[in-house]
């Protein structure tokens, strides 16, 4: 079997080892530009020894934005710094990946350090919101405009310019942020789609903009390019998205052209009793590699490098998402291939410290 630090190819890309850096927000842009935090931020990771290094979700259009200091790719204007953080990425042994995202409902809030609620024009945001449906996100929220089909349209539109701005920019992996209640779930979700036209009801029906903005996604990638799908597994939640569907979602964007599942879980509604414990994701990315035979990436409180080892030795996902962790570690890469008996990943200038 594979362990964490054997590398792994896909189509045209090979990444040095199985552990990728987790999409994770910075609240550090300005009209969704890139800049030198963003630099320094993920080049480190590279540097500490990740095979994969993913920006933070990148917003498709302004008002898909979780918060107004998110970072976009929704302007040629963006794409300038990102090359240079690609080029530093690729310098230092790592892959670069872009997750494109809408926040749909939950768009325009303040960054978690100014309290995560919503604000609007007074305080940098902006109204309406979208969803699939007029159904807001909890009662402090704004209720959202039901995109229109001329809306949707714009909306896949906008997924594969970014797309293309994504791959101008040099990130050879292209992830759809389709998870954590942001609108592409809202679409997917029972608990939220409440339409009656082609986009809503049945799961072909819930399932199709996704499917749309990867079609489209695919036909303008070549094999040089990834395409990832980011989903939540479950909504944890009696008669919402759940593991059977996401199943049959990740067999079908196979036959697309998908090329890993990044199984994550929840975030539809507030208030859900999720049971947090280390790993405890791993299991819905174990059954979707295994059901419908795709690449899968696993995510979710894995900490520990015999943990992350474990999950790529017994086949459960083929890469390991961390998020936090690396945060509080961008050498953890470094550190595990020490502990597990690898060769070492340090960069010569750190040579002393090992």
């Amino acid at each position: 079997m594979a362990h964490l630090f054997e590398p792994i190819k896909i189509r045209e890309v090979t990444f040095r080892n199985r552990i990728a850096v987790s999409p994770m927000c910075q609240y550090s842009s300005t009209n969704g530009y890139a800049n030198e935090w963003h630099l320094i931020h993920l080049a480190s990771r590279a540097v500490g020894g990740a095979g994969l290094v993913f920006t933070e979700a990148a917003a498709i259009e302004p008002k898909g934005r979780i918060s107004p200091q998110d970072l976009g790719i929704w302007s040629d204007k963006h794409i300038e710094y990102l090359e240079k953080i690609v080029h530093s990425i690729d310098k230092y042994g790592a892959v670069a990946g872009m997750q494109l995202a809408h926040a749909g409902r939950k768009a325009s809030t303040a960054k978690p350090s100014r309290g995560g609620k919503p604000v609007d024009e007074s305080q940098e945001g902006w109204r309406p919101v979208i969803s699939s449906s007029a159904i807001p996100f909890s009662s402090e929220h704004p209720t959202p405009e039901a995109l229109t089909i001329e809306g949707i349209q714009e909306i896949i539109n906008a997924f594969v310019q970014a797309a293309k701005r994504s791959a101008q920019a040099g990130f050879k992996v292209i992830e759809i942020h389709a998870a954590h209640g942001y609108l592409l779930h809202q679409f997917l979700s029972p608990l939220v789609n409440q339409r009656e036209d082609e986009y809503g009801g049945s799961f072909e029906n819930r399932i199709r903009l996704l499917v749309k903005i990867v079609e489209r996604v695919r036909r303008i990638l070549s094999d040089k390019y990834l395409l990832w799908v980011r989903i939540s597994a479950t909504d944890w939640v009696e008669n919402g998205w759940d593991i059977e569907q996401s199943i049959a979602l990740s067999q079908k964007l196979k036959s697309l052209g998908v090329d890993v599942i990044d199984s994550s879980s929840g975030g539809i509604i507030p208030g859900v009793n999720i049971p947090l414990k280390p790993g405890y994701q791993t299991e819905f990315a174990e059954r979707i590699r295994r059901e419908a035979d795709i690449a899968t990436g696993a995510v979710g409180l894995i900490t520990l490098p015999e943990q992350a080892d474990e999950i790529i030795c017994t086949g459960k996902a083929d890469i390991v998402l961390l998020g936090r962790e690396l945060l509080r570690n961008p050498y953890w890469a470094n550190s595990a291939a020490k502990q597990l008996g690898h060769e070492k990943l340090w960069p010569l200038q750190y040579d002393r410290a090992w």
